[in-house]
């Protein structure tokens, strides 16, 4: 079991990537904290982990309120003593062209996929710097390394946060916290699942391992930044794209 006893936060986690990130670092022994703007979701992912012998604890949170995440991280600290891991996964997708994007479009996407994860970061920092050991973890995308038609504030966020990414790992190093970043390619989600069966083609067409990644996929990536195994890593970002990149 590759977290035994470890405390993770993961956002975003009542559905899709978060939510099968959830039940994976459960499966490998460790004391989730689910966190989600759905509070129904936030219940039922959490329920399932404890009906299925692991532990769980549940916030409905918004990455965007600070207060919110203050109060969630002291409960967290008061229940279990201790952060070892937050995966900062939420986000959103707002997509629209350069010259039709609204002000509203670009400000909400950077509020909740950049400034968020500058948020529940700062918020867990001071535990994991009491306990002079932690890992952050950040969910990037391809995105943000090579841009996207139509998604100018979502790319900007992603490219956002390979840039906290590793300035932290810079400043936290020498504390004992790790800073690394994910960056999937085609993910099949709930959001892309609704796509046209021939859009859905040209992203299988585009990638060399001719299938679309799942959520599964990244889950794997964030228990294996999340374990022990990766101590020694920093400052990276992980792509999980089937080779989109190359």
């Amino acid at each position: 079991m590759r977290v035994k006893g470890k405390v993770v936060i993961i956002t975003g986690a009542g559905r899709g990537i978060g939510r099968e990130t959830a039940f994976l670092l459960s499966s490998e022994g460790a004391s989730v904290v689910v966190c989600d703007r759905d509070a129904a979701a936030v219940e039922e992912v959490s329920g399932q982990i404890v009906k299925a012998g692991g532990e769980a604890m549940g916030h409905a949170v918004d990455v965007t309120k600070r207060a919110e995440l203050d109060a969630m991280v002291r409960q967290v600290v008061e229940r279990f003593g201790r952060i070892d891991a937050l995966i900062n996964n939420a986000g959103i997708t707002m997509d629209s062209t350069l010259a039709k994007m609204t002000e509203e479009q670009f400000d909400k996407v950077i509020d909740i996929n950049l400034k968020g994860v500058f948020n529940c970061t700062q918020a867990a920092l001071p535990q994991m710097l009491s306990q002079g050991k932690g890992k952050i973890i950040n969910a990037s995308s391809v995105v943000g390394i090579y841009g996207n038609f139509g998604q100018t504030n979502y790319a900007a966020t992603k490219a956002g946060v390979i840039g906290m990414t590793k300035s932290w790992a810079k400043e936290l190093a020498r504390k004992g916290i790790t800073a690394n970043a994910v960056a999937p390619g085609f993910i099949l989600t709930e959001m892309t699942a609704a796509m046209p069966e021939k859009v859905l083609d040209m992203m299988k067409d585009k990638t060399p391992a001719g299938r679309l990644g799942t959520p599964a996929d990244i889950a794997k990536a964030y228990l294996f930044l999340a374990s022990d195994d990766a101590d020694f890593i920093t400052g990276q970002v992980l792509g999980v794209d089937g080779g989109l990149v190359l």
